[in-house]
């Protein structure tokens, strides 16, 4: 009867249209004013709107989002999540936002599809073990699960990884973190949208932000392409264009936007049952649910905002993976993509106040953004709660360049993603 039904209703959806299914979320039209506005709708300005308002009881909350949820780079990265950086600070703001990951599906009763299949960052001279050991030993201290990997446990754990002592970049061991992993990317930021809607957030797509309304070193509101928008607390989110919009609020940031593509196989039966990562070679490849060879690169030399990049970065992703996986030599590539992202002198972000009063910025992750999707909304929301940065976010203030107080994460975390 159940197995009839089921049919029946399908059959039924499929002649409707999908007419009769219920928004995810509502699609209102901006009101005059709001308590608090999140600008950018990816995974980090959900994230915020929907922690303002479990955490910190905010109801009159808007999101604005120039195109479509989960458009932007939530849509256009590799899902990676860890949390195995190296300097303390770095370390323990996303080991906060891998706690999150942890029960984030249960938490938004939305399945975000995280497996922590686990996360290999190859070493491939002396020096990259070095550097791997002090990682894991700093990791360790910090209470985060990482351990030193040798290359006979790689070639166990791998069957497909070139560990042969004749390969071009022979691979003497890896960092390996377990609880790492992968999280479906617009799950994330559909997961977040309609819980932060059913909390009352008004989530205004099509909308983009021109300028900010400022009296004297105040924010008072936004103008859009909808309209002029009240609010004492705006937060801008927006990876790839922040230098923008600092620019409509009359200050500048340390920051560079460069092209970060990305690339996936034709579908295959199961090969990789988890993450490998090389800095020597630059690619990093996991394989999706859907079956396909998930494989990134690194950012494009040039500063730019085109979603293009060049053809070089990703031939050179791709003779980095045939090195290490040299099986994958013969799978066709299915589609590319690129994203946009900011990156600061010390690959780390900026979350805090600025110089207006009232006005906020999460920018400058590089290509460490989706794994910090949780946690980074955590701490903006908690800051903008109480004007003042938590304690996991405020070594990550603006004025750290001008005080030199950086974070290094460039290379210090054995591959920049």
């Amino acid at each position: 009867m159940s197995r009839r039904y089921s049919a029946f209703s399908l059959f039924a959806n499929a002649l409707n249209y999908n007419r009769k299914w219920p928004r995810v979320w509502r699609n209102p039209e901006p009101k005059a004013s709001y308590d608090a506005i999140i600008v950018g709708g990816g995974g980090h300005g959900l994230a915020t709107a929907y922690y303002l308002a479990k955490e910190h009881g905010y109801r009159n909350i808007a999101v604005l989002e120039k195109g479509w949820i989960g458009g932007g780079n939530t849509g256009r990265n590799t899902t990676i999540v860890r949390s195995n950086y190296l300097w303390t600070e770095a370390s323990l703001l996303y080991e906060k936002s891998m706690k999150l990951w942890e029960g984030l599906s249960a938490d938004l009763n939305y399945n975000v599809m995280f497996s922590q299949r686990g996360v290999y960052n190859l070493g491939h001279s002396l020096q990259d073990m070095r550097d791997i050991e002090r990682r894991v030993a700093a990791n360790q201290l910090n209470g985060i699960d990482a351990q030193v990997v040798s290359r006979q446990q790689l070639t166990k754990a791998i069957p497909g990884l070139n560990t042969a002592a004749t390969a071009r970049y022979p691979i003497l061991g890896a960092s390996l973190q377990p609880r790492a992993g992968v999280a479906r990317h617009d799950a994330v930021a559909w997961g977040y949208a309609r819980a932060a809607d059913a909390l009352g957030v008004d989530i205004i797509q099509q909308c983009e932000v021109t300028g900010f309304d400022m009296q004297a070193g105040q924010i008072r509101g936004v103008r859009t392409s909808r309209g002029d928008i009240a609010a004492n607390k705006v937060a801008v989110v927006v990876a790839g264009h922040a230098s923008v919009l600092a620019g409509y609020a009359g200050f500048r940031l340390p920051l560079e936007s460069h092209p970060l593509q990305a690339f996936v196989s034709e579908p295959l039966k199961p090969v990789l049952d988890t993450v490998v990562m090389s800095n020597a070679v630059h690619g990093y490849i996991s394989q999706s649910d859907k079956g396909e060879l998930v494989v990134g690169a690194g950012i494009d030399s040039y500063i730019g905002y085109g979603q293009r990049g060049s053809f070089q970065t990703i031939e050179h992703a791709l003779q980095a993976i045939i090195e290490l996986f040299p099986a994958f030599s013969r799978v066709r590539m299915l589609r590319m993509w690129g994203g946009i992202v900011d990156v600061s002198p010390d690959a780390c972000p900026i979350i805090g106040p600025t110089p207006v009063k009232g006005l906020y910025f999460n920018c400058g992750w590089g290509t460490g953004g989706f794994k910090a999707t949780p946690g980074s909304g955590w701490v903006l929301a908690h800051t903008m709660a109480h004007d003042q940065a938590h304690e996991l976010n405020a070594p990550f203030k603006l004025e750290r360049f001008a005080s030199g107080a950086l974070i290094d994460e460039h290379g210090a975390a054995a591959v920049a993603h």
